[in-house]
């Protein structure tokens, strides 16, 4: 298509319901008084409004259709409703003077709806195009929405109030649509910028005004309006000269509703009896074992997909063959649902990594994510849907979900730590609150202290998620009453009761500490002053801290019991924002330090020091023993966490104080035989945790390396910190593929020494191990999709694939070797990064 054409819809051409989503309210609501009907029971203090929206559609100035009304949401603010809304209008009615009024209602208080306020939009913008994407509307306060050609409730900010924000939203709005385009770094830098500006204008103006923001149904081009029956559009003279016409069909990529057919009576349920004797050729069996090793991510085409099936009863024996088959069952057929069902329970047991895909929602395909939207026009009233076939399909769902949690229950409890994370994430795409996977969890966690420990944590940190707070919490109480029901443990010494109190006193211990930090930071000074005014708090005003009244369970190791802080040892890092780094007495008699941070995000580093762990797991199955450093990060709200304190200096800092890591090394572990005067063990741990941190740091695609964020112990270990950017993502400039710095291939004796030679061998080998675990990998991933990690909310589809890219899978292992070693020799010979980490330590240097 060249730059100059411009591809359209027309509105009579689109044969489809007006279609919107209404997400939220904001803005602060005033407090309103009761209505004057004398119900004393109703008060300004206790009253919690209870807002629902209604929209209905205005043809030239008059009513049009039915009003349709969202559900009341009463938690708030802000309030959310996230609710499609389908029309009974079709686009090709519209007229050019089509409006759509907003009206938001409070029915929280007196027997009358209170209006909160109205907007009105206009459908079509001034080009007769149709507005699509997220629209900001400003409710006018106390009116119905009027929807008259001149209309007192426009929703769009009038142009003498337009100040920097609107023109921001105005542009986020053509961001969301693809008519801006996405440069990812600079988009992240932007954002930021924006966040700041809208904080700036709210506090500037205040928060006088409410505003709905509302969602338009996108086209894959613009719409531009059209009344049915004319025709702009004046035919060519037909071979007036040779030039190419290049006509554009609506219909490419779409299903050919007779070759659909033909696959259906091909798959006939009266050929079963046949198909059960059915044997693949060895062309067959290849394309076969070819489909079989397909990442998740992968598509089956109409011929794979009957493949498939024609060999579904060869294929129960194949394990890895369940979840292909089940993608490729045409699930609005309800006798070949149920024979696909009673298959999954006769075929061979899967293993839990495959168990994690079907509860993921890739597993859905087009005909399962239909579902939901019968769902919604079954809730809104559509009489032409049957309720029993609705109910069925749901079931079929639940019974796929089912399956995956009874293979998930045959999993040891170190395993399911290693999963538990996604496993709560994987809570949002149930169709319930109470779903057996909840049930399950919260059952595992009353035998095992850390997974209570843990589970109670990963679901207390998205209580404040606006969609699926209620789910969430609902897993939360039912952990708590079930732990609450406990008797006393084996060893009696504690009761259900006191279990969960222990658990809840690591909430209020994190609330004690969130406090000291707001104290410390309002102190002037350095910080040696910030320190000082730490001790003196401990050991004065909060000297409880200092010998805690009954031991408290470490979030980061449930099973060590914390029985106060130590002033002396404890300290403030020099950072801006300030983090504690605190050290805390054990009942075994020992000490352990942990790291508090408040100000920041720590979910993101929660996932990859997860990732680090698990992948520590599988190398370690293969018997290689990288030397990893998976220290426990644990994120205790949106932006504060916990992280385990590692005795450690950076490369930044070793480099300044002994010029060369050698140099370091030799300090500690000095050998005069050794090579470089380091004896083997220390030498042999430092290249191999460099290699295992080479090829995860790949993997992940983490971004922004630079001295101060690699770690080194006095053994030899050296480790990574603060993982702001993953799956690609990279402040900096031209990064290489690979984050290993000249430093350290230097202390290994430089590219041409044997040492080198091995690094390179540990990182092949490595590499090779986790490929073979790169479905795994990826279906954890496709289960923090929905989360709100930002590296993935951002795009998870693209973050996705751009982690499956890494793993190379198109190559055997022989081709992997031969790529990952062309993939360090040029990482080493980049020598654009060594100028940036230059620039970024004189940078350090002068902070």
């Amino acid at each position: 298509m060249s730059g100059n054409e411009f591809r359209f819809f027309l509105s009579c051409d689109i044969n489809l319901p007006v279609t919107f989503k209404i997400e939220r309210l904001e803005g602060k609501l005033s407090p309103r008084k009761p209505p004057d009907s004398g119900d004393d029971d109703c008060t300004i203090e206790e009253r919690r409004p209870e807002l629902y929206v209604e929209s209905l559609l205005y043809i030239d100035g008059a009513p049009f259709g039915l009003p349709m009304r969202t559900r009341l949401e009463s938690v708030g603010p802000s309030y959310c409703w996230n609710e499609l809304i389908t029309l009974s209008t079709k686009y090709r009615d519209l007229t050019a003077n089509s409006q759509l009024g907003l009206t938001v209602y409070d029915v929280s208080c007196g027997k009358n709806e209170e209006v909160v306020g109205g907007a009105t939009i206009h459908l079509f913008n001034m080009k007769k195009q149709l507005k699509t994407g997220k629209h900001k509307l400003r409710l006018w306060s106390g009116k119905e929405a009027d929807g008259s050609i001149k209309t007192i409730t426009p929703g769009k900010v009038p142009k003498e109030e337009r100040g920097e924000l609107e023109r921001l939203e105005k542009l986020v709005n053509k961001y969301e649509r693809g008519q801006i385009q996405r440069v990812d770094w600079l988009d992240r830098l932007a954002f930021k910028a924006m966040e700041k500006i809208k904080e700036r204008e709210s506090a500037k103006n205040g928060s006088s005004h409410l505003y709905i923001v509302v969602d338009f149904c996108s086209f894959e081009h613009r719409v531009v309006f059209q009344e049915s029956g004319a025709n702009f559009l004046i035919p060519s003279p037909i071979a007036s000269t040779n030039e190419l016409v290049t006509v554009w069909d609506p219909e490419v990529g779409k299903i050919n509703p007779s070759e659909h057919k033909q696959l259906k009576l091909a798959r006939s349920l009266n050929r079963g009896i046949i198909d059960r004797d059915l044997k693949p050729s060895s062309t067959e069996r290849k394309s076969i074992q070819r489909i079989l090793r397909y990442p998740p991510t992968r598509t089956l085409t109409g011929e794979e997909k009957q493949l498939l099936w024609k060999f579904r009863f060869h294929l129960m024996s194949e394990k890895k063959a369940l979840t292909k088959f089940l993608r490729c069952v045409e699930w609005s057929d309800v006798q070949e649902a149920k024979q696909a069902l009673e298959l999954m329970g006769k075929w061979e047991t899967i293993d839990v990594c495959d168990a994690l895909e079907l509860l993921s929602p890739v597993f859905e395909s087009e005909e399962l994510a239909s579902l939901n939207n019968l769902r919604t026009s079954e809730k809104h009233g559509s009489r032409n849907l049957k309720t029993s076939s609705i109910g069925y399909y749901v079931h079929i769902l639940n019974a796929v979900r089912a399956y995956a949690v009874s293979v998930l229950e045959r999993a040891d409890d170190e395993e399911l730590q290693c999963y538990l994370l996604q496993l709560v994430q994987a809570l949002r795409f149930e169709r319930s609150d109470k779903s057996r996977l909840s049930n399950f969890l919260v059952q595992r966690s009353l035998c095992n202290i850390d997974l209570a420990s843990f589970l109670r944590w990963y679901v207390a940190v998205e209580l404040h998620d606006p969609v699926y707070a209620r789910r969430f919490y609902s897993t939360y109480e039912i952990l708590e009453e079930s732990m609450l029901k406990l008797g006393p443990t084996a060893n009696g010494d504690e009761d259900g009761f006191k279990l969960w109190q222990s658990l809840v006193r690591q909430t209020e211990l994190t609330a004690q500490l969130c406090s000291i930090m707001r104290d410390v930071r309002n102190v002037r000074g350095g910080t040696q002053k910030k320190i000082e005014k730490l001790r003196h708090l401990l050991s004065g005003l909060l000297s409880e801290l200092t010998y805690f009244d009954e031991p408290i369970r470490s979030p980061l190791a449930p099973r060590v019991l914390i029985t106060g802080i130590i002033p002396s040892e404890s300290s403030i890092f020099k950072s801006a924002l300030h983090p504690l780094r605190l050290a805390f007495r054990t009942a075994s008699g020992g000490t352990c330090k942990i790291i508090f941070k408040k100000g920041d995000d720590l979910r993101q580093d929660q996932l990859v020091i997860q990732m680090v762990t698990l992948m520590d797991r599988l190398l370690k199955l293969e018997n290689l023993d990288l030397h990893l450093t998976p220290y426990r990060v644990l994120a205790t709200g949106h932006d504060e966490g916990m992280l385990e304190f590692i005795p450690s200096k950076s490369l930044a800092q070793i480099l300044s104080e002994h010029r060369s890591i050698t140099s370091y090394l030799q300090k500690f572990h000095p050998d005069e035989d050794g090579p470089f005067g380091i004896t083997g063990t220390c030498l042999e741990t430092f290249i191999k945790s460099c290699a295992g941190y080479s090829v995860i740091t790949y993997i992940l695609g983490i971004g922004d390396r630079h001295l101060d964020n690699l770690l080194l112990q006095d053994d030899g270990r050296l480790f990574h910190v603060d993982f702001g950017f993953i799956l690609g993502r990279d402040p900096k400039p031209f990064p290489p593929p690979m984050k290993l710095c000249k430093e350290m291939v230097e202390a290994m004796g430089g590219a041409e020494s044997q040492y080198y030679t091995r690094f390179k061998s540990y990182c092949c080998e490595a590499y090779n191990i986790l490929r073979k675990s790169s479905n795994l990998i990826l279906n954890l991933f496709h289960l923090m999709a929905g989360s709100n990690i930002p590296d993935i909310a951002s795009d998870p589809e693209k973050g996705i694939l751009k982690l499956q890219e890494k793993f190379r899978l198109d190559l055997d292992d022989e081709e992997s070797i031969h790529f990952f070693q062309d993939l360090i020799n040029e990482s080493v010979s980049a020598l654009f990064p060594q100028m940036v980490e230059t620039i970024h330590r004189w940078a350090q240097y002068w902070r």
